[in-house]
């Protein structure tokens, strides 16, 4: 999704990582997995017969990974993380982010966690929609408002939640694009080791500049809280703070960004609920419930088996990979009805879109946030939104990272 000609970048990390998730070639997995659950909870499957003839396994990827799909199945992995570790992380993610909450288990989880969990609280969510989301959003829109259409995504929902978790580190505004730039590089880790270390090595530059300077001369920004802050007695050391933003920068960034692409898709393709959700503000946080239930923007987080365990009658050994299909199990048709379809009006139940369990996302308020500040900003500002008429095949794809490439709109000039 660069904004940047092919002619002067030649390679470009965002086109790079949609091409190798599926977004060319995969656009609907959703009969596959339907069919998957229909004929067991849990799959085994060899990862080595899914690649290409001669197509290396990522980095620290296992040959075989049992696949739940079910809710029930998924659910039980979710709960019992004693059983489920997160450590397998360290042989793949950890390898270039650094030793981050992502592969942490309990008690460690937990410390760590409530260190960050300082960046999101309530107050200061407050703050960051008055001070730094609403501006932004505002902003984009600005460019295009009085054009009477705009790309949705690559004018607004693609730079936008970048520039909020930039801001909320503390990054200044010069460092914005490198900082998106190195952190797709960073979770393309499966795609190119070697980018994916050169990502790592970008982002540790940029923090390092902006860590030096708010150990001397702290703001209220997440960099701050974590130079300034201590973890039983003892103040976090460099390579920790870089770990916990190197998390920050993707999480932040991608998944938002898909999220409210794939609400907006989901809206526009069906303008009678648009109508309704324009109409009555009071469906928003519903239209962004059923959003992340319908197409989650990260389809599959994985665990590791620390015994032999049953799951839905399959065995997995200890050691054995888990990968937790959680778009599979937010279609389930045993716990939600005709959930291939999209809408705003069923009746709410929780969806694992941000998982659960001691490793739900740390985010998810700040994601809901900035998606509901999206639609009442374009619902305030964009008059008769709709879908292009003369946009051809505007779909959503991807296998585990899924969101649409582009939303060409029409709506009344400003």
């Amino acid at each position: 999704m660069s904004q940047q000609s092919s002619a002067s970048a030649p390679y470009d990390p965002f086109e790079e990582f949609d091409r190798h998730q599926g977004a060319e070639t995969v656009r609907d997995p959703y009969p596959a997995f339907a069919a998957m659950r229909r004929a067991a909870p849990v799959h085994r499957v060899n990862l080595r017969e899914m690649l290409p003839p001669g197509a290396p396994l990522p980095p620290g990827a296992a040959d075989i990974v049992w696949v739940a799909v079910t809710h029930d199945a998924v659910a039980q992995v979710l709960r019992d993380a004693e059983t489920f570790s997160s450590t397998g992380y360290a042989e793949t993610m950890g390898k270039v982010m650094g030793h981050t909450i992502l592969e942490m288990d309990a008690p460690e989880h937990g410390r760590y966690r409530a260190l960050i969990q300082k960046a999101f609280t309530r107050g200061a969510l407050e703050r960051w929609e008055k001070e730094l989301i609403g501006p932004l959003v505002n902003g984009l829109v600005d460019r295009f408002a009085a054009r009477g259409r705009a790309d949705l995504v690559r004018e607004l929902t693609f730079p936008f939640p970048v520039a909020v978790i930039a801001g909320m580190i503390g990054l200044p505004e010069e460092d914005h694009d490198a900082f998106h730039r190195g952190a797709v590089e960073l979770i393309s880790v499966a795609i190119d080791w070697e980018r994916a270390r050169e990502g790592a090595r970008k982002l540790r530059e940029i923090f390092a500049r902006t860590l030096e300077a708010r150990r001397r001369e702290p703001r209220d920004d997440l960099v701050s809280v974590l130079a300034h802050t201590e973890l039983e007695g003892t103040r976090l050391t460099d390579d920790e703070i870089f770990a916990f933003l190197n998390l920050l920068a993707p999480a932040g960034a991608e998944t938002t960004y898909r999220s409210s692409s794939n609400l907006l898709f989901g809206l526009l393709s069906h303008p009678d609920q648009l109508d309704a959700v324009r109409g009555s503000r009071l469906l928003v946080p519903r239209a962004i419930e059923e959003g992340l239930r319908w197409e989650c923007p990260l389809v599959s987080i994985m665990r590791t088996a620390t015994r032999d365990v049953t799951i839905g009658g399959v065995e997995i050994p200890a050691g054995g990979k888990v990968s937790l299909n959680l778009g599979s199990a937010n279609r389930d048709e045993t716990r939600y009805e005709n959930p291939e379809e999209f809408d705003v009006f069923r009746e709410p139940r929780a969806h694992m879109a941000f998982a659960f369990g001691p490793h739900r996302c740390l985010g998810m308020h700040l994601a809901r946030m900035e998606t509901r500040v999206v639609l009442e900003t374009l619902f305030d500002r964009l008059p008769n939104l709709r879908l292009d008429p003369e946009a051809e095949d505007v779909h959503i794809a991807g296998m585990v990272f899924r969101s649409p490439r582009r939303l060409p709109v029409r709506f009344d000039p400003a």
